[in-house]
């Protein structure tokens, strides 16, 4: 298979001596998003705190996000990971006496089912959405919706085993039983094309760290321009007041927009890696990405097959990224010898993640494969 992305390879370094296949859990690092780092760190030893400047690079990555997503710039706030995302709006949504419900699935990353199932305003009302072989049906969100769920959380891509739910469909049901509808795109965002106006998302977070190929530290929260006055966040700090009141310690006016959902400072150094990695996808594209990924994604199920491998989740690439689980036993313990021979992956539980980006190419997909295969026969 041809790579059309070919010349992009050589921004990252790790791919000249590793097959480097995890970016589920952390996306290669390109060059020029490690010297977005060093401006930074230069400019804090050269000439010291330029405030403008950071702010100025915060506007700029909040707007390259919005872009990635189709949303506008002020629908974006910036958070230091989605486990805040989602603390910040459960800690804020509005009260209904008969709207009481929250709604998230057994599919969902841990951290969902922690926030949530922590709330006590929410106690003994949660509603967790089964899934049969690790996919979800839509008749069985049309069942567990009723009319008084507030919102309902689900996750774009599955962490596990990569099996990719249509947004747009979960969006009819829930907004026909009143809910809002929460998309952990953590698994998604930077691969899958996005746009929450067409898909009807109500609200989205992600984290830059996998697939959007920043560094830990920088999540983004769209909150659909008009719902954000409905909310009150509980955990806050002057970065989401109103320019006005910022300073004012007795004035608690909100900001507009999602900005209100912000908090304190934020990490710069994230933020001048986020804008660094969102040039270089928006560059890319990520309808040419995902193209690409599927046609690989497609080669790991049909090779993998031919290996003799289980694979978790969908069995073709119809309703799954290009997240492939095999099942490992002991995933752990082969991950960490694939690693001893320069091939990285992601354990988790019993399964050993191939997760390629558009900077990965069929032989690195191929050598893995054998190389588990291997192992386990």
């Amino acid at each position: 298979m041809n790579h059309p992305f070919h010349s992009f390879r050589s921004l990252f370094p790790v791919l000249s001596n590793r097959v480097y296949l995890a970016a589920c859990s952390a996306g290669a690092l390109a060059l020029p998003v490690s010297d977005a780092v060093d401006e930074y760190r230069r400019q804090l030893l050269e000439s010291g705190t330029d405030w403008q400047a950071a702010m100025e690079k915060m506007a700029a990555a909040k707007e390259k996000f919005a872009r990635l997503i189709g949303a506008e710039t002020d629908e974006i706030a910036v958070m230091s990971s989605v486990s805040d995302a989602v603390s910040a709006i459960a800690l804020s949504l509005p009260h209904h006496r008969q709207k009481n419900k929250v709604a998230f699935t057994d599919i969902d990353f841990p951290a969902i089912g922690q926030i949530w199932l922590s709330q006590e305003a929410f106690k003994n009302k949660i509603t967790v959405i089964q899934s049969h072989n690790g996919m979800i049906d839509l008749a069985q969100i049309q069942k567990d919706i009723c009319d008084r769920t507030l919102l309902t959380c689900v996750p774009h891509v599955s962490y596990y085993n990569g099996y990719k739910q249509d947004l747009k469909q979960i969006a009819d049901i829930v907004h026909q039983k009143g809910s809002l509808l929460f998309v952990d795109a953590y698994q998604s965002a930077g691969h899958v094309p996005i746009n929450v106006k067409d898909m009807d998302v109500d609200i989205l977070a992600a984290g830059t760290r996998k697939y959007m190929l920043g560094i830990p530290g920088t999540a983004f929260l769209y909150v659909r321009r008009g719902l954000s006055r409905k909310f009150k966040p509980q955990m806050t700090g002057w970065f989401g007041r109103d320019g006005k009141s910022a300073f004012d310690l007795f004035d608690s006016r909100f900001a507009e927009g999602a900005k209100r959902f912000e908090t304190g400072t934020p990490s710069f150094a994230g933020l001048y890696a986020a804008d660094a990695a969102l040039e270089i996808l928006l560059e890319v594209g990520a309808d040419r990405i995902d193209a690409y990924l599927r046609k690989l994604a497609g080669f790991a199920l049909e090779y993998g097959a031919e290996k003799g491998l289980r694979i978790a989740g969908p069995q073709t690439v119809r309703n799954r990224s290009s997240l492939i689980s095999i099942y490992a036993g002991d995933a752990a313990g082969i991950g960490a010898v694939l690693r001893e021979r320069n091939v990285i992956t992601a354990a988790r539980k019993d399964v050993i993640r191939i997760a390629p980006h558009f900077y990965n190419t069929e032989e690195d997909i191929k050598q893995a494969i054998d190389e588990i295969s291997a192992l386990l026969h």
